[in-house]
């Protein structure tokens, strides 16, 4: 099974939570990030199967640094996790890559789920709540 991840978070507490639960899982955390600049960074070092990303990230959003990840790799597989449940911003960030949008506070089982639809390729996109 594949599972190579990246969490790019600026929430501390987010960062552990998803780890855990990424861990106990069965997948690797191979890096995690706090903002975007650094994102874009371990994703090009580390080279995951699935990037997890936070959109408020101080100076470079989890949006923008997605946008930059997808230009120079079309094939990466971004899940959006957010606080921000406005369908405005759920679309948005459907409509620029992201395969999958988890809002925050979410159910261990919706990580797993979206990994697995995300990584499988079932790119029906999905919206957990």
């Amino acid at each position: 099974m594949p599972g190579k991840i990246v969490i790019a978070d600026d929430a501390t507490f987010i960062r552990i939570i998803l780890k855990d639960l990424l861990t106990q899982g069965g997948y690797e955390v191979v890096a995690e990030a706090t903002d975007g600049v650094e994102a874009i960074k371990k994703y090009f070092e580390f080279e995951p199967d699935v990037l997890f990303m936070n959109i408020n990230m101080g100076e470079v959003s989890g949006i923008k640094a997605m946008l930059a990840i997808l230009q120079k790799d079309p094939n990466a597989k971004v899940i959006i996790c957010s606080a921000d449940s406005r369908p405005e911003t759920v679309l948005n960030a459907i409509k620029l890559g992201a395969k999958s949008f988890i809002v925050k506070p979410f159910m261990p089982e919706k990580i797993y789920d979206a990994i697995e639809k995300t990584i499988g390729d079932d790119l029906k996109f999905d919206v957990e709540f």
